[in-house]
């Protein structure tokens, strides 16, 4: 099979598009897909620098990615409730940057749902809904929420206006109307945001979702007036240093598949949706992954095998 795969740590340059590679065989409560499409995650590119490994410990050579679309090719012993030829979503174990991919955390695939939105959905929906019930946001609550008009923000700004939450959006000037039509109340970020954030919330804020990392905690904990049990960053790398909970990895199966279904069912009708930025053939990954890098890309970033 075909899939890009890298020996050592380090820049895009690392990473090599292999042709030939042994078709994984699926074990217990496994099964085999063949991949339709791979979402590109910020998280793709720090594994490949070694930034998180106390969350994604590497074994070389590895293959990169976390989520993906496709059709259900092999059953392992003891899998049951699927069959060669159902179309899924979810993450995989041996990486999606492949044309053939293990999993055993998976749920079906709406026929509505393009390969593309399917693979866009469970990193960004995980993430979302794992980080939305850490903080307990609830309804008539207010949520500062920054990086919001990324795959992960949109996601959460989408899922707390749902649940009756307010939601403050940091975003750059092109993405505030993106974020209008979500339901948030979008405001710059940079220089001033705390009294920008003030005058879109007077009564205050009741929780920090940080999705960004940019200099966001210092500014946060101001607006928490100190408190910081309910600010939690997916993105910051000096946290611990604010005394701030760093939440990475990924949440319990059960919950996992439970959120994972609801969110692909309200992708399907339309009430959730993940922003597509551009799709690349899988020989391009080094090309995704530097634009995710970037910070640049307006939307999720799909590979296609």
């Amino acid at each position: 099979m075909e899939a890009i795969v890298y020996e050592e740590f380090g820049g895009p340059e690392v990473l090599r598009h292999e042709s030939g590679l042994a078709v994984p065989e699926p074990g217990e409560g496994e099964v085999r897909v063949k991949v339709a499409a791979v979402g590109v995650n910020p998280v793709d590119y720090k594994r490949r620098y070694g930034w998180v490994e106390e969350f994604y410990p590497t074994t070389f050579p590895a293959i990169p990615g976390l989520e993906f679309a496709g059709t259900v090719d092999a059953l392992g012993p003891g899998v049951t409730g699927v069959r060669v030829g159902d179309e899924v979503l979810g993450w995989t174990k041996t990486g999606a940057y492949a044309e053939y991919a293990l999993s055993e955390l998976y749920v079906p695939k709406p026929a509505e749902l393009s390969w593309e939105q399917a693979a866009s959905l469970p990193v960004a929906g995980e993430t979302a809904a794992r980080v939305l019930r850490l903080l307990d946001v609830r309804e008539g609550e207010t949520l500062l929420l920054h990086g919001a008009a990324g795959a992960v923000g949109s996601a959460a700004v989408q899922l707390a206006v749902a649940a009756g939450v307010t939601v403050i959006g940091t975003a750059s000037e092109p993405n505030h109307a993106y974020l209008k039509s979500l339901g948030a109340i979008p405001v710059t970020y940079g220089e001033g945001l705390a009294t920008r954030v003030r005058s879109a919330a007077p009564a205050g804020i009741d929780a920090v979702f940080d999705a960004a990392g940019h200099d966001t905690l210092p500014v946060s904990i101001d607006l928490m007036a100190g408190e910081k049990t309910r600010i939690i960053t997916i993105a910051a790398p000096d946290a611990a240093a604010h005394g701030i909970v760093f939440s990475g990895g990924i949440g319990a199966p059960g919950q996992v598949r439970e959120d994972l279904t609801t969110q692909a069912k309200l992708a399907a009708t339309g009430a959730l949706t993940i922003r597509l930025a551009e799709s690349f053939p899988l020989k391009e990954a080094a090309r995704a992954q530097e634009l995710s890098e970037s910070g640049r890309a307006r939307g999720k970033l799909i590979l296609l095998p």
